[in-house]
Parts: structure tokens; sequence; C-alpha cells
């Protein structure tokens, strides 16, 4: 066990920062030092008020699961947690970690239909690269190294093309598409247009954005969300072909989106789910007809329900839910509607663990709350398994690779988690 003791310091007095390095190095963190090469968090993004896609849109990380991907038999998920990659079984308790490496953390996996290949994005390096992971040798390797912003991958149908949205032209976000030749990308080509909008925008560039695509099943368009022909908002759905530019495309349905939609298309090509709020103050889950129509939820609740994935067998939809105050995966039946939560009781980690106990206590011995920051040697940060984590809006490249990461805690409580040799 470590104890730490300090005193109350500067603006954070009310809950101070401890910061370790490591296992055995520890120092006090004052406060954010103001440095002139300090900038925000993937300054590559050339939009007004990164608030909204830092917060909702980009991925961020968490100690318990984020974004979910079945297996083609159904009956596995890979997911996003703690900034790996991880595998689990239905009706299991036991997670494995699939990816873990330095300071990169993964997020928003896609399995392809031959059960092979999960692609991913990958923050490191200052950007979000794409990434696959060939299941049968467990090696990851760089799909993209643009230096932009890569995020939601999709393989179509067939396995051989895979959409994704990306900041490479021009800073904003677009859909793009590829073909995917044995783990690596050929063709990658952009494929929604440039469009300066005439509209009064205010929280929102002048410029049109397209965010989280996905394929039709028959593999012939994507769809999308996008802020075409709008003022306010992230926009609604539209599709287009897969293959040319989106000249032809056609919004089928307008709701403000906020950034969380991340449509799936049922197995059968017929209705898409989503996340929305409409009418609410929590993100349930809709259905919406593929070309268009009247939508309606099939899922309740006072908590949010975001990042929905149809099994191929159209029988489930996976997706992530806070309700129990963290995230957990929740697992809906279709039809039906029982919900089953996915338990990642024990994680099995790739590399050996080690134990950290942690009391954090005041200069006079008594018990202190604390704000935390925990790395290891390659500057990964560490968190207890289900701490709600916090991240800083810029970071000084010349002090890390990434921006600081922190979770709080009362010290009144002893925090036991898993820390690299």
């Amino acid at each position: 066990m470590m104890s730490v003791a300090h005193p109350r310091v500067g603006s954070f007095s009310k809950a101070p920062w401890v910061l370790l390095a490591g296992i055995f190095c520890v120092a006090i963190l004052p406060g954010a030092p103001a440095h002139g090469e300090r900038r925000p968090v993937l300054a590559q993004i050339d939009l007004p008020h990164p608030y909204y896609f830092r917060e909702m849109f980009l991925p961020q990380l968490t100690s318990t699961p984020s974004g979910v991907a079945w297996s083609p038999d159904s009956t596995e998920l890979i997911f996003s947690m703690a900034g790996s990659l991880w595998r689990q079984k239905l009706g299991t308790r036991t997670a494995e970690q699939l990816t873990s490496a330095g300071a990169a953390y993964d997020y928003q996996p896609d399995w392809s239909a031959d059960g092979r290949w999960v692609v991913y994005s990958s923050y490191r390096d200052d950007a979000v690269e794409l990434w696959i992971l060939d299941l049968s040798s467990g090696l990851s390797r760089p799909l993209t190294r643009n230096g932009a912003v890569n995020v939601e991958p999709r393989f179509s149908p067939d396995g051989k093309r895979l959409t994704f949205t990306s900041t490479l032209y021009e800073r904003r976000f677009h859909v793009f598409t590829a073909d995917v030749v044995n783990g690596t990308l050929d063709n990658v080509q952009r494929l929604t247009g440039e469009r300066k909008s005439a509209l009064p925008r205010y929280y929102y560039s002048a410029y049109d954005h397209e965010v989280s695509p996905v394929w039709t099943r028959d593999g012939r368009d994507i769809l999308y969300v996008s802020n075409r022909n709008h003022i306010y908002g992230s926009g609604g759905f539209w599709r287009t072909a897969a293959a040319g530019s989106d000249d032809a495309a056609r919004e089928l349905h307008y709701e403000e989106t906020n950034w969380r939609a991340r449509p799936d298309v049922s197995p059968d090509g017929s209705r898409l789910v989503y996340s929305s709020y409409l009418g609410r103050s929590w993100h349930n889950l809709w259905v919406l007809p593929v070309r268009g129509g009247d939508a309606f939820p099939i899922a309740y609740g006072d908590w949010d329900q975001t990042n929905p994935r149809w099994s191929p067998d159209g029988r489930r939809i996976a997706f992530i839910s806070n309700r129990s105050g963290g995230t957990e995966i929740d697992v809906l039946s279709v039809p039906g509607g029982a919900i089953e939560v996915l338990e990642c009781a024990e994680r099995k980690y790739r590399s050996p663990m080690a134990r950290l106990h942690l009391d954090v206590r005041d200069a006079s011995g008594a018990a202190a709350a604390a704000r935390i920051s925990i790395t290891d040697a390659a500057g990964r940060f560490h968190a207890p398994d289900f701490a709600w984590i916090f991240a800083d809006d810029g970071f000084d490249r010349r002090e890390r690779p990434v921006e600081a990461h922190i979770f709080m805690r009362s010290a009144r409580w002893r925090w036991t988690f898993p820390q690299v040799r």
C-alpha cells in the first residue's frame, strides 16, 4: 500500500492533485502551468466551439466499456475499455484484453464478416489513426498515417471496403471510403463534398460536416449524419451511393442528433437503429425505416443508451448504457425488449499486472479527497476499474504525449486497481 501525504495547494485546496508516474515516483501537481506551447487536444480539427465535438462525438477514455462490435456469429463482443480493446463471450463474466501499446488509447472497433480482422481508431502521437488487428496472430498495424483525426471505421458487409469519418481534407469532418486488401487500405477517397453553407451558423462551421457513416446491407449505399441545409445542430440522416460523389445524396430523416445518433442498419436491411433524445432529457434507442419514414422508440429509461449495434443474426442490439452510473454494455432482445447486462467482473490482461493500494491523507494525517493521475513509464493513464475519468482540454506537447487524465475520489476509501510493471 502507498500512503501519500500533502498540504493544501493553491486553487486545488478542495481537491488537491496526486500525480503518480509508474508505481513508486510520487509528486504533487499544484496546478496547470501556463506555457506558450499549450494547445487544444487534437488541434488539427478546424471547427468552432470544440466542446461539442470533443465531449459528444470524439471517443473518450473510460474505465468501463464504450464502443462495441459483434462477432460474425453473434456470440461475442469486442469493445473499448480503459483505452484498450477487449473481447468477451455472451453469458460469461471475463473480458480478454486484445490491445495495449504505450501511450495509445484504442476505440470504436468493428469486426469483419469473415471474423479475421478488427478495425479500430487509435489515439496516439497527437492524432487519431485507423489500426487493424489480425485476430489470428494477435498483431495490430496502422491502416492510416495521415496525422488527421480518423474515427468511426465500418467494414462493408462483404469486408472488402471500409468507410470512416476523417478530417484529412481541410481539417473538417467528412466521410471517406477505401478498399481493404489483406489488412491494408487502398484507393482511399473522400465520398462527401466540401460545401460552404450560406446559412448564418454560429455554433458550427460555415462548411457542412458529415459523420457516423454506415453501409446498407447490400453494400451499395452509405448512410451518414450531416448538418447540410441546417443552421443548428449536428444534423439529420442522409443516404448516398457508396461509389462516386454525394451529389445525389438525399436527406431521409431530420431531427437534432446531438452528435450521438450513430446509426446501424438491421441485418435484413429494412431498418436502422440509432440513439435519440427527441423530446426527452436522455438518449434512448429508436428505429427508422432505412429509406425514411416514421421513427419510434424501442427502449426507454431515464439514462442514456448510445452506440447501438445490431447483431448479425438480427436477434439482439448491443449498446452502451449509463444506467448504473458508470458505463456498461446492455443487450436488448429483438423483438421482446428484454435487456441483459454484459457483466465484466474479471479482466484478463495481456501482460502481468500489479496491484496498487493508494491511501491519500493531508499534512495532519487525516483522510483527504484528491484528484489523482496515474501514468506508467510510457505515459499511459490508469484508473480503478469503475472510476469516472476526466481529461484536460489542452496540453503542452513538450511535457507529455497526450492530455492529462484524472479520477476523483474521497480518500476515506482505499483503492485497488491494476497497474503495469
